[in-house]
């Protein structure tokens, strides 16, 4: 008989409707047993921006406090990300009828909320904590650090930090042209970014591929590219209302990953209260494509 373990897991692809579109993520809906550095070689192994380990409890807790989640990159645990928080959402419903799930995250209690009409695929939603706004900075300096030119920026929006759960810098862009052409100083970014307090930069502009989008997003990170990324979204969406692209509780498309062949949608919404941006949101649609069993 063999001593290996296993572990089940389900793939799905987020921010799109359609296989082998949108980000992909692997979820383990039953984690227990496993330690920091397995599920860290288990994400490595699985090679995609994350995946997230599931930790089930007694029902009076998880309706208490949420169903615990855990979500890991090749490289390390994040206290949040959206479309591993999407995604897992829409694998531990219990029903097509259930309306909201809520996920206990590293960054604390996550809801994830569904909309289904008839003909349609399920819409989820989930709700970020509120935005925390940080510096803005100087378009010079993150041209430096970057490896960009000054006329890539869109000089008519602000480069800001924001945080739903982890810092992102987002910086405007001024065309479609420069988007596709973007090659970003990765090494010179990270330095820039650790001494003034982002994670990663979400490079954004106004114009788009698809014409219902309001913005066109890319994301460069781990020496890689990110298909669509649901935690920088709703950065971008409490700086869009608090900069006038959007709209107080508009909901809007975000497309990113178009270069990479994997579009995904990210539609995002926030509301403004008392001067303040506050109940952020970012939803789309999942769809699974792949089921199987880790052995180690």
């Amino acid at each position: 008989m063999s001593s290996k373990r296993h572990f089940s897991f389900v793939q799905v692809d987020v921010f799109t409707s359609v296989p082998l579109l949108g980000n992909s993520l692997a979820v383990f809906p039953d984690a227990q047993g496993l330690n920091d550095d397995e599920m860290q070689a288990i994400a490595r192994e699985m090679n995609l921006s994350e995946t997230t380990f599931v930790f089930r409890r007694d029902p009076a807790v998880e309706r208490d406090r949420g169903i615990r989640v855990r979500i890991f990159t090749v490289t390390e645990e994040l206290p949040f990300a959206g479309h591993p928080t999407l995604g897992t959402a829409f694998q531990l419903r219990d029903s097509d009828s259930t309306p909201e799930v809520i996920l206990d995250l590293n960054v604390g209690k996550i809801p994830v909320r569904f909309e289904s009409s008839a003909g349609q695929p399920t819409f989820g939603e989930m709700s970020q904590v509120d935005p925390e706004f940080g510096p803005t900075h100087d378009r010079e300096a993150v041209v430096r650090a970057a490896g960009l030119h000054s006329a890539d920026i869109d000089p008519s929006l602000p480069i800001q930090t924001v945080s739903t759960g982890v810092p992102f810098t987002i910086v405007p862009l001024r065309s479609l042209e420069v988007m596709r052409q973007l090659n970003v100083n990765v090494r010179g970014s990270a330095e820039y970014l650790e001494s003034t307090g982002g994670k990663f930069f979400y490079f954004v502009g106004r114009e788009t591929s698809d014409p219902q989008a309001r913005l066109h997003a890319r994301m460069l990170f781990y020496n890689g590219e990110d298909p669509a990324t649901g935690s920088a979204a709703g950065c971008t969406a409490a700086w869009m209302v608090a900069h006038g692209v959007a709209a107080p509780d508009e909901r809007v498309l975000i497309e990113q990953g178009v270069e990479m062949q994997r579009p995904s949608r990210i539609f995002v919404r926030a509301s403004r209260r008392d001067d303040r941006v506050v109940n952020v949101r970012v939803g789309g649609n999942v769809v699974e494509t792949i089921r199987g069993d880790l052995f180690f």
